[in-house]
């Protein structure tokens, strides 16, 4: 039996199995998976000096050059609190609506957390009632 010089396994060989690693997929590894759950919760942090934009524009300062990924969920957790911080200022502008913006807080923090679970499991989460302030 001779070796076929274009096939470097043996006669009845097969290949060895090679796993793709998850970046090169295009799916997220775990560490960006946890980023894109801390950029949505991270309004959190910036809530309690009273801008909770802070929080997502820091992960997305820190990490858009490192990860699509992350830079993605923090850029859309971005536009979203910013969304938020504008209806609310609004709403408790005109005194009549006050009790709007509890609804809109109450709205902008469940939005946060689903959007924290999905971008946990690696889906790129697009809020709904955004203004994409930023590309």
């Amino acid at each position: 039996m001779s070796m076929d010089p274009h096939n470097p396994f043996p006669p009845g060989g097969t290949p060895p199995v090679v796993m793709p690693n998850k970046a090169d997929l295009g799916m997220p590894t775990e560490d960006e998976r946890t980023w894109g759950l801390i950029a949505h919760l991270s309004f959190l942090g910036g809530s309690i000096v009273g801008l909770p934009p802070v929080g997502p524009l820091v992960v997305w300062m820190l990490k858009r050059d490192e990860s699509a990924f992350v830079g993605d969920q923090a850029k859309e957790a971005l536009n979203f609190q910013l969304a938020v911080l504008i209806v609310s200022f609004l709403t408790a502008a005109t005194c009549i609506l006050i009790p709007v913006t509890f609804v809109v807080a109450i709205g902008g923090l469940v939005y946060a957390i689903i959007a924290a679970m999905e971008a946990n499991k690696g889906v790129l989460y697009r809020y709904p009632y955004t203004i994409r302030l930023i590309k």
